[in-house]
């Protein structure tokens, strides 16, 4: 008989096993399961290329953002990390599989940008792993993967280590577009990501209430040859942290 539940943590935890099978998992063998999405370099997925999100550029060359510490979330391969440092960040990158982190580590090492790799999960990696405040937190297509019940999570690492007036910015899968519609409530009925999550713009602005909305729109389709990533399928977001208040209310 278990009786072992005395803390959030511990029922975010038992909530997490109810993801846990096939593809869809989050914790248990997560890592091993992203380590063999990641093996065949050669695969024909689009985020594989060296190429940094399209909308992370923008606010970058528009100067919403000036350099200063950043934080990856969900690095995979490293392709906004290691654009990140070359444009004058310090940046910390976290990733649950080591082959995407390997695989980050020698893409930076070609480029000469110094980027801290942290192979783990960001939510439960210590304070002295992930140097805060950040001025910049970056989720390219991590957030789409998590189960409803770890949006909390997220919210407290934002809470943590996001500066006063520092910006999170989000890419993830767009409703209608691409990505499972179920409802959070349907999703405990059906445990499963069923490839990741779709959001819509409202429920972005929900969930991220306690941020100002910068911008919110739909990535921008980039043709084969551009140098920046670009797909249609996905929603852009960049939010800031008011400068006095909490991440959340």
């Amino acid at each position: 008989m278990d009786r072992n539940i005395r803390t959030v943590e511990d029922v975010l935890r038992l909530l997490d096993g109810l993801f846990a099978p096939g593809a869809d998992r989050w914790t248990g063998d997560a890592a091993a399961w992203w380590d063999d999405f990641y093996v065949n370099r050669d695969k024909p997925v689009p985020f594989f290329a060296a190429k940094p999100d399209e909308n992370l550029v923008s606010y970058l060359d528009r100067g919403l953002i000036a350099p200063g510490r950043a934080l990856d979330l969900g690095c995979g391969p490293g392709r906004n990390a290691v654009h990140l440092a070359a444009r004058g960040f310090e940046v910390d990158a976290v990733d649950l599989s080591p082959a995407a982190i390997a695989w980050a580590e020698e893409r930076a090492r070609e480029a000469g940008s110094p980027v801290r790799f942290h192979c783990g999960d960001a939510f439960s990696l210590t304070t002295d792993a992930l140097r805060g405040p950040y001025r910049l937190i970056y989720d390219s297509g991590c957030f789409h993967h998590l189960p409803p019940h770890r949006r909390v999570s997220h919210l407290a690492l934002l809470d943590r280590v996001l500066a006063p007036g520092g910006y999170f910015a989000l890419t993830c899968f767009a409703a209608g577009r691409m990505g499972c519609e179920l409802s959070d409530a349907a999703l405990y009925r059906e445990p499963g990501l069923h490839g990741g999550l779709a959001y819509s713009p409202e429920a972005l602005r929900e969930i991220f209430a306690g941020l100002e909305e910068v911008e919110l729109r739909a990535m921008r389709q980039e043709p084969a040859d551009s140098p920046l990533f670009g797909e249609p399928f996905l929603w852009t977001a960049l939010f800031r942290r008011p400068d006095r208040s909490p991440a959340r209310t």
